[in-house]
């Protein structure tokens, strides 16, 4: 494997491992330790990084070791807004420009989750469900805002995994993204933006159910 390769392997595994949840925000990468298991120097090592601090994923910090990034209390608040209205704005596009091929995707996507919902498999179900949502990304027709969404998704991703555990989360996401569908494939843009923000957004009163569940090394504050 090509040097090129091995660098690339290595950024898309660390932000897969992000992402998904193998390594949680506020554990230390240490350069040594990745050039070794990724068989790299350690400048593919740092240039890798520097991408994922560039994306929001981890913190640089002068003379000390790299860690995956944390998010206080207030920042979590904006970013689930804004993650709000980036999924509204992808729901209404997709309403007037979502593919026959796309429709019967998503269709096909919402329809697998049920199992995962009637077994209570989280990990599974949040798999589907980030494929339910990429779906109606790449729907919206608008390469732009569909890439600052996936942006902003990955980012969230390890908050939003935790937010399918809280009670009853995991059904009422369900029954949610079945009238999205519905929404969608009726053309009704403005219910489906207006589902899809609400679906996102984390609703005030849940919101203290939400933020007891995270463990205390997911966040940096809690004022």
């Amino acid at each position: 494997m090509t040097s090129l390769k091995r660098s690339t392997e290595l950024k898309n595994t660390l932000e897969q491992e992000i992402v998904t949840g193998v390594m949680l925000p506020g554990a230390k990468l240490d350069e040594v330790s990745l050039a070794q298991r990724f068989g790299v120097s350690r400048t593919p090592v740092r240039e890798a990084l520097m991408y994922l601090s560039s994306i929001g994923l981890v913190e640089i910090r002068p003379r000390r070791s790299a860690i995956i990034a944390t998010i206080g209390i207030r920042e979590l608040i904006d970013m689930f807004e804004v993650m709000g209205e980036l999924e509204a704005f992808c729901g209404r596009l997709s309403a007037r420009r979502l593919s026959n091929e796309q429709r019967q995707k998503l269709k096909s996507i919402h329809g697998s989750s049920l199992s995962y919902v009637n077994s209570g498999d989280h990990e599974k179900y949040y798999a589907v469900n980030v494929d339910f949502h990429e779906m109606i990304y790449q729907g919206s027709q608008n390469l732009f805002l569909a890439g600052q969404t996936r942006v902003l998704r990955n980012r969230l991703s390890p908050y939003r995994r935790l937010q399918l555990r809280t009670h009853d989360r995991l059904s009422a996401s369900f029954e949610e993204h079945s009238q999205i569908l519905d929404a969608i494939l009726e053309g009704n843009a403005d219910l489906a933006a207006s589902l899809l923000q609400s679906h996102v957004t984390i609703q005030e009163g849940t919101f203290n159910d939400f933020v007891a569940s995270l463990p205390a090394d997911l966040i940096r504050e809690r004022s």
